[in-house]
């Protein structure tokens, strides 16, 4: 009787156990993966010209395509809505050393920023310079090597390596000012200096390299923080709203345009593509790291005209990508 009654109470004992202890919290399920068409033959070069690295890749309104690349010097291409060459831009001009991104604004005008030159130059539709922000190092004072530049302090109206450029609904400039300020630079949209935001750091509102930026149909400004592996959102005059942390390292990021807006950021180590909701929801992923179709080599600058339609501009495998992505039915 007594080890009858000695299992009863160790069943029992069991089952209340089981009853008293709390419940897991349920598994937020992953991502799905997005299904995607890649084509890397859409843009036809001239006979005898070949890509260098792309880092940068942007659309106008009425398709023309925009490839900054870095061959053996630095090159703005423009290439028709069927993927035919039409012209370099910007040929031998001074800004030009070491490309980072090209972006197109509201107006068609074609700004491209270049983290050796420390400058932002736009041009207009024609293809001529209208403004120029930054300063280019003068060779009479010497180019300062990348240990002391990086030392240097923030001054304003002059960048550090900058990386990426976009604008309010009003027109305000925003530099991510990139490398070595780690900040964010406003400009009014005559390109005067309004203020800045940021420092090196972990915390809200600091960053360690700010490498890509982008703004959505309000005016709140986007930030990839790259090696802090997350975006923070803020709004035009810097105040902190959000950030998310969901997105590897975002090398690149891009803001659907349209009523329902959708952000999509890349990874350059895994290849990934994330798209996200502009809460930080995210919806799906594609891609992995390598060198066929449908795969992606350092990706540096996504444009997306549509929510379905991306270019991708990518570093180690020195060509453009188109994808189409294939909503499930």
């Amino acid at each position: 009787m007594t080890r009858i009654a000695l299992a009863l109470t160790a069943l029992l004992t069991v089952s209340l156990s089981a009853q008293q202890a709390p419940a897991l919290p349920a598994q937020t399920p992953p991502a799905p993966d997005l299904t995607f068409d890649g084509n890397v033959d859409f843009l036809t070069l001239p006979v005898g010209m070949n890509f260098g690295e792309v880092a940068g890749v942007a659309v106008n309104s009425k398709g023309h395509f925009f490839i900054y690349d870095r061959s053996r010097q630095t090159r703005l291409l423009e290439f028709d809505k069927l993927g035919t060459f039409v012209r370099e831009i910007g040929k031998d001009v001074y800004g030009f050393e070491f490309a980072h991104v090209v972006r197109i604004d509201k107006d068609d005008n074609i700004w491209c920023v270049d983290e050796g030159a420390n400058v932002v130059i736009k041009f207009n539709p024609a293809g001529r310079v209208t403004m120029v922000v930054g300063r280019k190092w003068e060779s009479v004072e010497g180019r300062p090597i990348q240990e002391e530049a990086a030392k240097a302090p923030p001054r304003t109206n002059a960048f550090n390596r900058p990386t990426d450029v976009t604008w309010d609904p009003a027109g305000n400039i925003y530099v991510a000012d990139g490398y070595n300020n780690s900040r964010v630079v406003k400009l009014d949209k005559l390109g005067n200096w309004v203020k800045t935001w940021g420092e090196r750091g972990a915390a809200q509102g600091q960053f360690n390299i700010p490498h890509t930026i982008a703004s959505d149909a309000a005016g709140n400004i986007y930030v990839g923080d790259r090696t802090n592996r997350r975006i923070q959102v803020f709004d035009g005059d810097g105040k902190f709203l959000r950030q998310f942390s969901n997105v590897a390292q975002p090398w690149a990021i891009c803001i659907t345009p349209g009523a329902k807006q959708f952000l999509y950021s890349s990874d350059a180590n895994s290849g990934k593509v994330f798209k996200l909701d502009l809460d930080g929801k995210l919806l799906g992923t594609f891609g992995s790291f390598g060198k066929q179709p449908k795969q992606f080599g350092w990706i540096h600058e996504i444009a997306c005209p549509t929510e379905n339609e991306l270019y991708v501009g990518e570093l180690l495998n020195w060509r453009v990508q188109k994808i189409t992505l294939k909503p499930a039915k």
